[in-house]
């Protein structure tokens, strides 16, 4: 049996099944979403958020561990084999939604999200490499110029890998970027003047294309940390996105949730007890190993299977993969181990939406 193998079996022999916490929020009242916050509202913020930690920060020792097993980069056979397997769909002019939802994958965590008429990117990184890893080893999967006019901008933390200040110079600074709290100050020094700092659970809207309805932006919890430089560690915060159409008379349309970058814990079924209905989660699979290390902040296959499942979402994206190599597990493991906890669920095929680099689906009332 080969090291990978070793890694993988057993782990597509887990069902995955809504956890107790899902199961236990379901007994429970909805709770009401918040009011829209004014856009732009400058606000003051604590000096740390290392409260909303869920899991201790690796510390020295787990440092000096790493630089001692070289453990944050796959084998490189493994690598030399995988990478040119790595799916990728250059398809040129993005698909119109039609009056629905699309989404188109970037790559990483770089989705372009179409929702309400109107162009949202998540975490945009463009770029061809980003601060301490190798460049990235399949393409951007949508080019810059074939994009639409983007609307706005989520961003999940500050990680390199997430936010990019060269991508976001190439965009207008009246965009509206909308951000964690703690992270407004560093936009609005590069000049970005539509800037929305939330905490979890508070919202902003936009108006949707045409004028009717809305695009509500809800920031959500997750697992993870923030740090960009030796002397900010927690000093913003991190999270998800819900994306929501919020029509006419007030109901809410489509939705997609951004996971951005997380582990696993009880903030899944907590966002699917707030936020039920979730038509598509788009979710991390990658940069897991080693787990004694990033089990707390980077979810595996297995569990962002079952992160869907918590969310009560009808369907599921991966992401986070086949971009950047951020750890140990070899560039293709991810896909296939989503695939096969996924196909452990017995859920329908086509509602794992595993696509290529460059790849887009549009959201029809079947899919």
């Amino acid at each position: 049996m080969t090291e990978q193998s070793e890694r993988t079996t057993g782990q597509a022999e887990r069902t995955a099944v809504p956890s107790e916490g899902a199961l236990a929020g379901r007994d429970h009242p909805p709770v009401r979403p918040s009011e829209p916050l004014p856009l732009g509202e400058r606000r003051r913020w604590p000096r740390s958020f290392a409260d909303r930690l869920t899991s201790p920060l690796p510390g020295v020792r787990a440092l000096a561990r790493i630089a001692r097993e070289g453990g944050l980069r796959p084998v490189a056979a493994e690598a030399r084999r995988d990478i040119p397997r790595i799916p990728v769909a250059l398809r040129g002019p993005l698909p119109e939604p039609c009056g629905t939802a699309a989404v188109s994958w970037a790559g990483h965590a770089s989705w372009v999200v179409r929702i309400g008429g109107l162009t949202v990117l998540t975490d945009p990184v463009w770029s061809r490499r980003i601060l301490g890893t190798p460049s990235r080893v399949t393409p951007v999967g949508v080019r810059w110029e074939d994009l639409p006019p983007v609307d706005a901008v989520v961003i999940s933390h500050n990680h390199y890998d997430h936010l990019d200040a060269p991508t976001l110079r190439r965009l207008p600074r009246d965009t509206h970027l909308f951000v964690p709290a703690g992270l407004g100050a560093w936009c609005r020094r590069r000049r970005f003047t539509r800037v929305t700092e939330l905490d979890w659970w508070e919202a902003v809207e936009l108006p949707a294309a045409g004028g009717e309805g809305a695009v509500r932006f809800d920031f959500v919890p997750a697992h993870h940390w923030s740090k960009r430089t030796l002397t900010d560690t927690c000093r913003s915060l991190w999270g998800g996105w819900l994306l929501t159409e919020t029509r006419p008379d007030g109901t809410a349309g489509r939705r997609v949730h951004f996971a951005g970058d997380t582990g696993y814990g009880h903030w899944f079924a907590e966002i699917g007890r707030r936020f039920p209905g979730i038509d598509l989660t788009l979710l991390p699979v990658g940069a897991y190993d080693p787990r004694w290390m990033l089990g707390s902040v980077h979810t595996d296959p297995e569990e962002a299977v079952q992160a869907c499942l918590d969310l009560g979402a009808r369907a599921m994206a991966p992401m986070h993969w086949g971009t950047f190599l951020l750890s140990a597990e070899p560039p293709l493991e991810p896909l296939t181990r989503v695939r096969a906890a996924w196909e452990a669920t017995g859920r329908p095929r086509e509602d794992l939406w595993d696509l290529p680099v460059g790849g887009s689906r549009v959201l029809l009332d079947n899919s």
